[in-house]
């Protein structure tokens, strides 16, 4: 015969000491996705490496440090537990379109990308996804960064303790944004 000293009513608790440890921090779920698209998605800095050119590289990684920076942010505002997933999704597939469409059509990476329809930016001509290369890129980019995304428990945090840390990552996202358009400022001159 065992003591019972607790009721058991059948439900569990939602944080559980289990599921609190092996759900991740949304802060870390905003820093990679941030990164993924600053960097995985950085077409300038691809071309970079593959030509081995040093000034060019610096430039390539202030430019992903400026676009993790400003996704850090966008995400960090959004970073509660009911809109985190589907920012960061839109976050993802916005830089991975982006990527296949400049990788696709061939766009150099400079000041005249800004003068183009931001519409030819987003969207890769139907033509090119037709080649292997471009749905290939799209799938690495898009879909295999989407299914980790959706998979991954993120873990719940109470309401001041979550806001907090949208505060804190929203204004060291935007320090990170700031540093990476300075470099990329001083780097163009």
């Amino acid at each position: 015969m065992s003591l019972k000293l607790f009721r058991s009513t059948g439900y569990s608790s939602i944080l559980s000491a289990g599921e609190t440890r092996l759900a991740m921090h949304p802060g870390w779920v905003i820093a990679a996705s941030s990164a993924w698209a600053g960097f995985a998605c950085n077409v300038a800095l691809w071309r970079q490496l593959g030509l081995g050119d040093s000034p060019g590289l610096l430039g390539a990684l202030a430019l992903g440090v400026l676009i993790s920076g400003a996704c850090g942010a966008f995400l960090s505002v959004l970073g509660w537990r009911k809109t985190l997933k589907p920012a960061a999704s839109l976050i993802v597939l916005l830089a991975a379109l982006t990527a296949c469409a400049t990788w696709g059509q061939g766009l150099p990476v400079d000041a005249g990308l800004l003068q183009k329809r931001l519409f030819s930016l987003v969207l890769p001509p139907w033509a090119s996804l037709l080649r292997w290369q471009v749905s290939a890129l799209l799938v690495v980019l898009a879909l295999v960064p989407l299914i980790w995304l959706w998979n991954v428990q993120v873990r719940r945090l109470p309401g001041p303790q979550q806001l907090g840390v949208n505060m804190t990552g929203t204004l060291t996202a935007a320090l990170f944004a700031a540093a990476g358009g300075f470099l990329l400022f001083r780097h163009a001159l």
